[in-house]
């Protein structure tokens, strides 16, 4: 089980890549698809509410200090998930096993079917406004200086 400063990477996903391409009219959005068969507009599929994700799946266990960091993070940013804990949940361990090469590294979190191992809580904003930015709060709080800039705030003045 590693919990630690490993560099975070997005796990490799096996899904074709779609590139996005204007929608006629008003429905749901279109998306370029090689194999998607011919459609009124060409070669293309419907993006229909089963692609879209519903949730933040955050996945931690007990005594990572790491997770906790993340947790607390995104609860200040007041962004809303599921969390699984892996010790608890042979499931969730099974997900983070696939997401991070086999191990069982925490935090992982999961917006659809893109995982993000050991990431900042940049990194999941940015994951959750690419792949579902439905699920961020309408606003999020200024974060403002770490506890570092704080220090050095205080040292300077």
């Amino acid at each position: 089980m590693i919990c630690g400063p490993l560099t975070s990477w997005v796990a490799p996903v096996h899904r074709p890549i779609m590139a996005a391409i204007p929608a006629l009219g008003k429905g749901p959005e279109t998306r370029r698809h090689p194999g998607a068969g011919p459609g009124p507009l060409g070669n293309v599929a419907r993006v229909t509410d089963a692609d879209v994700p519903t949730r933040i799946d955050l996945y931690w266990r007990p005594g990572c200090g790491f997770c906790t960091m993340l947790r607390r993070r995104l609860d200040k940013l007041g962004v809303q998930r599921v969390e699984h804990n892996i010790w608890d949940d042979p499931a969730a361990a099974e997900v983070v096993r696939h997401h991070a090469n086999g191990n069982e590294t925490v935090p992982t979190v999961v917006v659809g079917s893109t995982g993000l191992v050991n990431p900042s809580a940049d990194q999941v904003l940015a994951l959750v406004e690419a792949e579902a930015p439905h699920l961020l709060p309408d606003e999020l709080p200024d974060s403002g200086p770490g506890l570092v800039g704080r220090l050095f705030a205080r040292a300077r003045s």
